[in-house]
């Protein structure tokens, strides 16, 4: 149970069927811990804003809330207040003679508030016996009328006194009134003149004062020690003081037993009753409440409770605005979906030229039977629909478009729409933060590689066999971040060419791509296969473990200090700074096996000679644009030319092992 000091707020009551009820605003929380002590000074001066100190019990479960022992909670506020009237405190400063003590519950995922307020009241024993009650304006002349509602709207105008909630009046024999601060009650005692105390009632009752009299004839009866006193129960109208809604009443007062002990303390009531039993409230808030708004904070309270209790450091701003784009909208594509969403990344593309088949429904978790109807919806279409409807916060957009691959050949009065395409997917890598690639063939994820190489953007494969997987990070391209071409002359490229290297800024070698183990170009692996061979089988837990490890190694890349920098880890890594990231080690490659039930973190560094992302085939990406990928998307030994590959694999057909043909038994002498 915590407990925090706060105020409430409450003012005069101004109409004369409606009470003004005590106030907990956004102000009445102390902005630092340490400004407690001082809330009610930076609360003072405004009219409509009397302070209450008060102190709030929150608990963290509903049967801690129903534990308290309230008793003692109340009782310890009352003394607080007699103490303040004991060592007169509550003449210099009235207004903690009106405190109050709020104990609660917040069940944030049902929206469901439990609360208790209690009001101390010090008990006299015998009570106060109530003479005489009614409207101020009948118990004074015209002339002192006129006089006392001018001196009420001068102490309420002023911003020195407009919250002081109690005060003293003295009305002369001139029918002059003043208004007098607490502490002064001795210099306003003189012979003829009417005396009363007054306070602002909050209670529009006509014939019953508010709840801040009690303490007041408290105050009273311990310092002054009268039997007899009268009271203004102060009331406003439009701003203005209206002694026709004001009351005037008359009490007497027998000082209880045990009061002139300095040690005692009084017993006190308070606790607010609830439809005439002495029980807490509860209010729901979650059907008043817009649907997507619920549905945005409860989403938010899982990934805040992560931050409260395990990871302080975890940055919820990073992930909500980070926009990813995932290429392929299958099985992969669906999972990932969903992990995004469960770490809060509100921003997400799907693109896929794809229909939703029969067969997605019960392993593509985002369709329904319903997508396979009518030769089955565009799955980027169905897919954005499906998100909207899991979560309306979502930012999401379906792109229907094939990527372009290599050993795909392209007719020439198709070039113009492939091109057209080619230029698409390179605007939307550039305007995303984070990619993955999740399609089923190898060579469709080589232009996306390229590109985010050539753009310098987060990337992350998922790949999946029958029972085995991969999952991998690429490294940062080799230029980093692409140049404006157009604005560098030739001989500026040219030197800029000649310095590029597979080491990053810090001279640790980059962390390879998808393609960096390759001594192939990627080609048409559909091509010749039968039915079975050109589905994609595997075993169905493979898909959501593989998706989930995608999106781990994204919200680890984003809050690693070097970001897409990071070197590979492993469970062996010596640097200590691995083990001082809040959510732990940052692989390279997770490679699995279901069969095997065993997973393994490995590190693969990037290729001089890798046909997607190394530097001779970024920087001829750059030189030559859609002209280059036209060319390797053509001619399938292309990308081996350039890259050194088909040297590579002439050298080594080449070359012939010179066998020892001596016997073991003279090679043992």
């Amino acid at each position: 149970c915590d407990s925090t000091f706060f105020a409430g707020f409450y003012a005069p009551c101004t109409h004369v069927q409606i009470s003004n009820h005590l106030t907990l605003l956004a102000e009445s929380l102390p902005p630092e811990l340490s400004q407690q002590s001082s809330l009610l000074i930076t609360n003072r001066g405004h009219r409509n804003r009397c302070p209450v100190p008060g102190i709030l019990y929150n608990t963290n479960t509903l049967e801690s809330f129903h534990a308290l022992d309230k008793q003692s909670l109340l009782r310890a506020e009352a003394t607080k207040i007699w103490e303040d009237i004991c060592s007169g405190k509550a003449e210099e400063e009235s207004a903690v003679l009106s405190r109050f003590l709020l104990i609660s519950f917040a069940d944030l995922k049902k929206w469901t508030f439990h609360y208790w307020f209690a009001f101390p009241a010090l008990a006299l024993d015998p009570p106060a016996t109530l003479i005489d009650l009614k409207p101020a304006s009948q118990c004074f002349t015209s002339e002192e009328a006129e006089s006392l509602s001018a001196v009420c709207n001068d102490w309420r105008n002023s911003s020195l006194t407009s919250d002081v909630p109690f005060f003293l009046i003295t009305i002369a024999l001139n029918s002059h009134a003043t208004i007098w601060p607490l502490k002064d009650w001795e210099a306003c005692q003189s012979d003829g003149q009417k005396f009363l105390f007054g306070f602002y009632d909050p209670c529009h009752l006509p014939k019953n004062p508010g709840w801040p009299l009690r303490n007041l004839l408290a105050l009273v009866c311990s310092r002054w020690k009268m039997e007899k006193v009268s009271f203004l129960c102060y009331r406003e109208k439009h701003g203005f003081a209206d002694l026709d809604l004001s009351l005037v009443g008359e009490v007497t007062l027998s000082v209880p037993q045990g009061w002139e002990d300095p040690k005692f303390i009084p017993n006190a009531v308070g606790w607010e009753l609830n439809r005439g039993k002495k029980v807490g409230r509860c209010i729901t808030l979650a059907k008043s409440m817009d649907p997507t708004r619920l549905a945005i904070s409860a989403a938010d309270l899982n990934l805040k409770l992560m931050r409260w209790r395990a990871l302080p450091s975890l940055n919820l701003d990073i992930l909500s605005s980070t926009k990813c784009l995932l290429v392929g909208a299958g099985t992969l594509g669906c999972q990932v979906t969903r992990m995004l969403m469960a770490w809060g990344v509100r921003k997400i593309t799907l693109i896929d030229s794809g229909r939703v088949a029969m067969s997605n429904p019960l392993r593509q978790s985002l369709y329904t039977f319903e997508n396979c109807l009518d030769g089955g919806e565009m799955k980027a279409v169905a897919a954005v629909k499906s998100l909207k409807q899991i979560f309306p916060a979502v930012e999401a957009e379906g792109v229907v478009m094939a990527i372009p691959m290599p050993g795909h050949p392209v007719p020439s009065q198709e070039e113009d729409n492939v091109l057209e395409d080619c230029r698409r997917l390179q605007n939307l890598i550039a305007a995303h933060d984070a990619v993955f690639l999740l399609t089923d063939t190898r060579e469709s994820r080589w232009l996306p590689t390229l590109l985010c190489a050539n753009a310098n953007k987060i990337t992350v494969t998922a790949a999946l066999g029958f029972d085995s997987y991969v999952v991998m990070r690429h490294g940062a391209g080799p230029l980093g971040s692409p140049v404006d071409i157009k604005s560098k002359r030739e001989d500026a490229l040219s030197a800029s060419l000649d310095m590029l290297s597979v080491e990053d800024r810090d001279t640790r070698l980059r962390l390879g791509c998808y393609f960096c183990n390759d001594v192939v170009a990627p080609i048409d692996s559909t091509a010749n296969r039968t039915l079975d061979q050109q589905c994609t089988v595997t075993r169905p837990g493979l898909a959501p473990i593989a998706s989930a490890l995608a999106v781990e190694l994204l919200v680890g890349v984003l809050h690693h200090p070097h970001g897409i920098l990071a070197p590979g880890e492993n469970a062996l890594s010596s640097s200590n700074e691995s083990s001082e990231q809040p959510l732990g080690i940052l692989p390279h490659q997770i490679r699995g096996s279901l069969s095997q039930f065993s997973q393994m973190t490995l590190l693969g560094h990037s290729s001089n000679s890798c046909t997607a992302c190394c530097s001779t085939v970024v920087s001829e990406y750059r030189k030559r644009g859609m002209d280059f990928v036209l060319q390797a998307i053509n001619h399938p030994t292309y990308l081996e030319d350039l890259t050194g590959l088909t040297e590579l694999m002439k050298s080594t057909s080449s070359f012939e092992l010179d066998w020892d043909n001596e016997t073991d038994d003279e090679a043992d002498i």
